[in-house]
């Protein structure tokens, strides 16, 4: 079963999804919407989850460098709520970092900084699920 990654924004949000095995990590798209439209990225993540049969989702945390909740935090706390009446399960993951670390991939495969600003959600939403696929593998 794929299992898939999610690095939400607040206008876009990044869909990584693993391979059959559930070892690999892999960017799917990015989904777009207006600004702090949850209720139109649901839907659009539903379609998704829906589409690739799965029942597994890890979604990226955003915590402060202290390690607080802060209120994109709590945003996916409750975004992470509504994807469980759909009957999936969800797994918060810690995400500080993941753009950053994202980005210097990009920039070492000489990605051009317009493609690097189309994909970055995707490739942070892959450095989500990786983590997650590395620590239960």
């Amino acid at each position: 079963m794929r299992v898939l990654g999610l690095d939400l924004g607040s206008v876009t949000c990044g869909i990584s999804v693993s391979d059959a095995l559930g070892m690999i990590a892999r960017p799917y798209q990015t989904l777009r919407f207006a600004a702090d439209d949850y209720d139109d990225a649901f839907a659009q993540v539903s379609e998704v989850i829906a589409e690739l049969k799965t029942n597994t989702v890890v979604l990226g945390l955003p915590k402060h460098m202290n390690g607080d909740v802060g209120i994109r935090g709590e945003i996916s706390i409750a975004f992470k709520q509504r994807l469980e009446t759909l009957g999936v399960k969800v797994v918060l993951w810690d995400e500080r970092l993941t753009t950053v670390a994202a980005e210097k991939i990009l920039i070492a495969a000489d990605v051009s900084r317009k493609k690097r600003k189309k994909v970055i959600d995707q490739m942070a939403a892959v450095q989500i699920l990786q983590s997650f696929l590395d620590s239960n593998n």
